[in-house]
């Protein structure tokens, strides 16, 4: 194993806290990353990482040296991006997180227009619902709805995710629309998430918050079950637009308690922090915050 090789092997060390899952992610074997860094510590003549029965630490002197490493590595990939002109005809691989539903209805096509735009790029993209760290999972870019929390990782916001509450024509014509949050328990609702019993709903009036309690007739943790509910007349379900703006659109389903929707979450890319971002990263990111935007076309109800 060359230099370059035990230094990022090194890395993914630090990074997973175990040469097994560093082998796994690099595809080496565990004796041979645990080799590659003891001939980085015999050359530094300092000790690099801590071992235990359980996980492997960096010393003091290992956390300067990853850190240092993380962007010499990055460092290399760019200068090769530049002199191979990769800097606008990425090549390699790039590797995507996204959520189920919006991964499907609107990312899908806006990564075949970027794969078109850059041709010698391979995309390796998997859809989960469940949050990943881009650092354990050994991904580029994970995009996730939510209201961001603080986080160790670099966050760029696509787009606005906007949510609303929602029912078929047939199920007001059954069961009326309600005037008033508090009704809301006396209604079908369907909400997003694993349990029926003891659930709220944060809306917000006038910039303020307010929870409501909400009688769940069918609760699930895929948002594309409750918009079939919808449709079906089954109740009213509190949902994103990207999800159900064109059924708005249609008359399929109508919004109602406009002046109280809930609260807005936004779209973001995340990835690791890197003084050095990887080309291919970060024109993804570009092309998928020009794409989508602050007005995203699954916003246009009328």
């Amino acid at each position: 194993m060359d230099k370059l090789e035990a230094m990022h092997a090194f890395t993914k060390v630090v990074a997973l806290g175990s040469y097994a899952e560093a082998g796994r992610k690099l595809g080496l074997t565990r004796s041979a990353v645990s080799k590659g860094v003891m001939e980085l510590e015999q050359i530094l003549g300092a000790r690099l990482l801590d071992r235990t029965t359980r996980k492997v630490s960096p010393t003091e002197a290992g956390l300067a040296y990853y850190e240092r490493c993380l962007e010499i590595i990055a460092q290399i990939e760019e200068t090769e991006l530049q002199v191979s002109r990769l800097h606008d005809e990425p090549k390699g691989v790039l590797k995507i997180n996204a959520p189920m539903s919006f991964g499907a209805l609107y990312l899908g096509a806006a990564i075949a227009d970027f794969m078109a735009d850059f041709p010698d790029l391979k995309v390796e993209m998997t859809l989960s619902d469940r949050f990943i760290d881009p650092i354990e999972e050994g991904v580029d870019v994970t995009v996730r709805i939510a209201a961001l929390e603080d986080s160790s990782l670099i966050a760029r916001r696509l787009a606005p995710c906007r949510r609303v509450l929602a029912a078929s024509p047939d199920y007001i014509a059954r069961h009326g629309a309600p005037s008033d949050p508090s009704e809301l328990s006396g209604h079908e609702c369907l909400n997003y998430g694993h349990t029926t019993l003891l659930q709220r709903w944060q809306l917000t009036h006038d910039g303020e918050k307010v929870s409501v309690p909400i009688s769940s007739r069918l609760c699930s943790n895929n948002g594309d079950i409750l918009r079939m509910a919808a449709l079906a007349g089954q109740g009213i379900a509190n949902l994103p637009t990207f999800l159900i703006g064109p059924d708005i659109k249609a008359g399929k389903l109508q919004i109602v308690l406009p002046d109280h929707p809930p609260g807005e979450l936004g779209i973001y890319a995340l990835y690791a922090p890197n003084r050095y971002l990887a080309a291919k990263t970060r024109l993804l990111i570009d092309f998928l915050a020009a794409r989508f935007g602050p007005n995203p076309e699954w916003d246009e109800l009328d």
